[in-house]
């Protein structure tokens, strides 16, 4: 069985380039709607600085304080579009596992604490 952060990294990782989630987002991916804050948490761990943690951003578009040019840089590479606010055009770019072909289902991922 998967622990909070171990689930937390196997959908980062599954993030395409040139699509961005939110923290919300991922934390409702694994049943957990309410636990956003510790998805980025999460983050923090330095076993999962390999993942592409560039592609997680705030749920109005916005990038992660104290990292916005290094992940505005990572995202443009990647093709991710922005508003003139240089926040992130969540409309066009925010990821769907079902409508992209990476269905997630959340019983693969059984919650340990």
């Amino acid at each position: 069985m998967k622990t909070f952060n171990e689930q937390v990294y196997d959908i980062v990782a599954k993030i395409p380039a040139g699509r961005v989630v939110t923290f919300g987002q991922i934390a409702r991916m694994i049943g957990r709607p309410r636990m956003a804050r510790f998805v980025g948490f999460a983050s923090n761990n330095k076993n999962s600085w390999h993942l592409p943690w560039h592609r997680v951003v705030f749920k109005d578009g916005r990038l992660i304080p104290g990292y916005e040019q290094q992940q505005y840089d990572d995202l443009r590479a990647e093709g991710v579009r922005f508003h003139r606010d240089r926040t992130v055009d969540m409309e066009k770019c925010q990821w769907d596992p079902e409508r992209d072909g990476v269905p997630m289902d959340v019983r693969d991922l059984p919650l340990v604490f």
